[in-house]
Order: C-alpha cells, then sequence, then structure tokens
C-alpha cells in the first residue's frame, strides 16, 4: 500500500494532468468583444447573439491554444481530502505523445517526476528511492475517475478536451445574464434546472465560454452513475496579442473517492521548443507497492 506521504505526491501529479496558428486576427477579435460586452441598461443583461452549436463548436476549435511542444513553470497549490500541500512543477509536453511533469518543493529540491504517455504511467519518487510503472486502468481505479491522456493534455491549458462531435447532441445555452455563451451536452431546459440545484439525469459536460475570445472560463463534467464531477475555471488570460494566449491560473475541483482541490499558478510557459521529455529510474530504486483500493 502506498504510505500517507507518498499517496498525496501521487493523487496531486494524476490530479494535476487532468490539458495560434488558426486564431481569428487581432482587429477581428476586438470587434467581436466590442459587440460581445454591450450591455442593456434597462435590463443589464448582456446583448448576445445567439449562436447554434455547430457555430460554437467552430468557434471554440479555432480559438484553442496550438502548439507542438510546451513548456511550462508553476506553482501549484492542492487539498486533497483536508491535506494542504504547496510545490513547483515544470511541466513539459509533446502534443498528442507524452508529457513529463517534474514536482519540486521549497529551495528547489526535486521530489518527483512523472511520465505520461498515451497508454503509461511512469513515477519516480526521489527521497524514498521507489518508482511506479502502470497504467491509466490503476489510475482510475485509484481515483475512481475516468481519465485520459487527451483530457489531462487538454485541461492543463484551457482547451476544450474530448465532447460530442455530433452538433445534434450539443445544446447551446446564451446565458445574457452573465455574458456568457453555455454549449453543453444536455438539453437547454434541464440545464436551466441543473442550474437551480437540481441534477442531471445522466452524465454530461457543459462548457462556459466567454463571447469576446470564445475561450474556455469553466469546464464541468458530471458523471450521474458515479457521482462524480471534474470542474476546471481559467483565469487570468493575457492580452490578445500574446502569442501564447492561455490562462495563468487555473482552479480544479475533482468530487470523487477524494476530494481534490488544485491551485495552478503558471508564472512561465514558452512553445514550440523542443523538449527533453524522459525519465530514468535507478537500477537500485525498489516498485512502489500498490494494492487497487
Amino acid at each position: 500500500m502506498i504510505n500517507k506521504h507518498i499517496s498525496v505526491v501521487f493523487v496531486s501529479c494524476v490530479a494535476l494532468l487532468i490539458s495560434f496558428n488558426a486564431c481569428k486576427s487581432k482587429r477581428k477579435l476586438k470587434k467581436e468583444n466590442q459587440e460581445a460586452v454591450v450591455v442593456d441598461t434597462i435590463t443589464d443583461r448582456c446583448k448576445l447573439d445567439f449562436k447554434n452549436a455547430k457555430a460554437l463548436t467552430k468557434y471554440i476549435k479555432e480559438n484553442e491554444l496550438t502548439y507542438n511542444w510546451m513548456y511550462a513553470k508553476a506553482n501549484v497549490e492542492s487539498n486533497i481530502d483536508g491535506k494542504e500541500e504547496s510545490f513547483d512543477i515544470k511541466v513539459r509536453i509533446r502534443k498528442d505523445s507524452a508529457m513529463l511533469v517534474s514536482i519540486q518543493y521549497l529551495l528547489g529540491i526535486e521530489v518527483a517526476k512523472v511520465l505520461i504517455t498515451r497508454d503509461s504511467v511512469k513515477m519516480v519518487i526521489y527521497p524514498k528511492k521507489e518508482y511506479f510503472r502502470g497504467d491509466f486502468n490503476y489510475i482510475n481505479e485509484l481515483l475512481h475517475a475516468d481519465l485520459d491522456f487527451d483530457l489531462l493534455q487538454a485541461v492543463l491549458f484551457g482547451n476544450s478536451a474530448a465532447f460530442h462531435d455530433d452538433d445534434d447532441k450539443l445544446k447551446p445555452v446564451t446565458d445574457r445574464q452573465n455574458c456568457r455563451y453555455l454549449l453543453s451536452t444536455e438539453r437547454k431546459h434541464r440545464l436551466k434546472k441543473i442550474e437551480h440545484g437540481l441534477g442531471p439525469k445522466k452524465s454530461m459536460q457543459v462548457m462556459t465560454l466567454d463571447p469576446a475570445t470564445f475561450k474556455i472560463h469553466k469546464n464541468e463534467f458530471i458523471d450521474v452513475e458515479t457521482n462524480r464531477t471534474f470542474t476546471a475555471y481559467y483565469e487570468k488570460y493575457p492580452a490578445v496579442t500574446d502569442s501564447i494566449y492561455a490562462p495563468r491560473l487555473v482552479n480544479i475541483d475533482i468530487v470523487a473517492q477524494k476530494k481534490v482541490h488544485l491551485k495552478i499558478d503558471y508564472v512561465r510557459m514558452e512553445k514550440n521548443v523542443p523538449q527533453k521529455i524522459s525519465i530514468n529510474i535507478p537500477p537500485k530504486y525498489e516498485p512502489i507497492k500498490t494494492k487497487k483500493p
């Protein structure tokens, strides 16, 4: 069984990894912003034009962060079932292939590395001289979650992750009260009931979009059968002229077998510079003994 300290690091790493060539021109984006933020002074509601699911899907894809390689450094605060931890991370990603996360505590002391590919997970814990080799099946059993590489890759930087490609099953909502567009896999009237505290009858995903940029403000997954939720909030976007138009602050809440909150504060981002993505397991390190929950 993983001991308490290792368990916190392990679950933090896994939960954390749960992630503009095609974007519009600056002039067009500015024009859309002017149109989007118009407010009716009588009703105090935004004058947002209705957009169907096909249009919203198109705008989301056009404005996602695109890259081949990504390097990011962040300060992270985690709270897992009431236990708080603070650490720094360095993330190196080769798009659609692999990601390497280095975890450091104070004074730059490296305590762990996690290498995730599309079908495997490796982790080295340096203070304990231990390592872990496994796959997403074990991780999902540990967290009672349903993670995969594409979801982890997208959540880190505010991209859309996987959602229904069938526009007929995507439901748009124009939220003029909060100046947002919503795109969900639930019908509009069901979404309004959910907002008033009545839970959905089936699993669903809801993306809340900024009407000026069509970047994701909130991405929520609800699994009714297992009573699990995964919600990511994205804040502190830089100026639209920034070459890496991605949120600098990400808050993640996971409610499953464990309750997890992660605050990811990016302090540096660099894209399309090739990175070394590998992990070395020293020969004298012992495998972490795991037990299915």
